[in-house]
């Protein structure tokens, strides 16, 4: 007469199986759901024209200051956008948004307003983390801020919040 099989040699082969199909099957489902990556350029490009809602603005006094800095990003592993606006371009934005206030406009001389680099962050960055580290690494920068529209509205309770700012930090 032969002896059964051992039920531990048939159960827990059966069970690893299993449960390696599930990881698989996991793994898969996680992959079809995971949002595709966003495309990296970090050429800088002009402001004008984009709307950023979650970005980190580095400031100079001089367009050199700026366009040097601008261009030290092409490396850096969290940038995913580079933007920049001279001094001009900031003074032509600035009049265009106070345009009906004519005493600000007469008040403000073409030349107060600084150059800046505002940078889009590959997603899962800190841009508070970030920001901190490029202000000890350009030493030139007169000030380097945090732009997030969403965690600004929610500071100030606002009871018309902007939109949602999308994933690619941009409307």
């Amino acid at each position: 007469m032969e002896k059964p099989r051992s039920l531990v040699r048939i159960v827990v082969p059966v069970v690893a199986a299993a449960l390696g199909a599930g990881v698989g099957l996991a793994f898969f489902v996680a992959a079809l759901l995971r949002p595709p990556d966003l495309p990296v350029d970090t050429n800088p490009v002009p402001l004008a024209g984009h709307n950023l809602c979650a970005s980190v603005a580095v400031y100079f006094r001089t367009d050199t200051e700026m366009r040097t800095a601008a261009d030290t990003f092409h490396d850096d592993p969290k940038a995913r956008r580079v933007f920049v606006q001279t001094k001009a371009e900031a003074f032509a934005r600035f009049k265009d948004v106070f345009k009906d206030q004519p005493e600000l406009l007469q008040a403000t001389q073409p030349d107060a307003l600084p150059a800046s680099v505002s940078l889009l962050a590959v997603p899962g960055t800190d841009l508070d983390a970030w920001a901190r580290e490029l202000h000890a690494r350009i030493t030139n920068a007169d000030q380097v801020q945090v732009n997030d529209l969403n965690a600004a509205a929610a500071q100030l309770k606002v009871t018309a919040p902007p939109p949602k700012c999308p994933r690619e930090g941009e409307y």
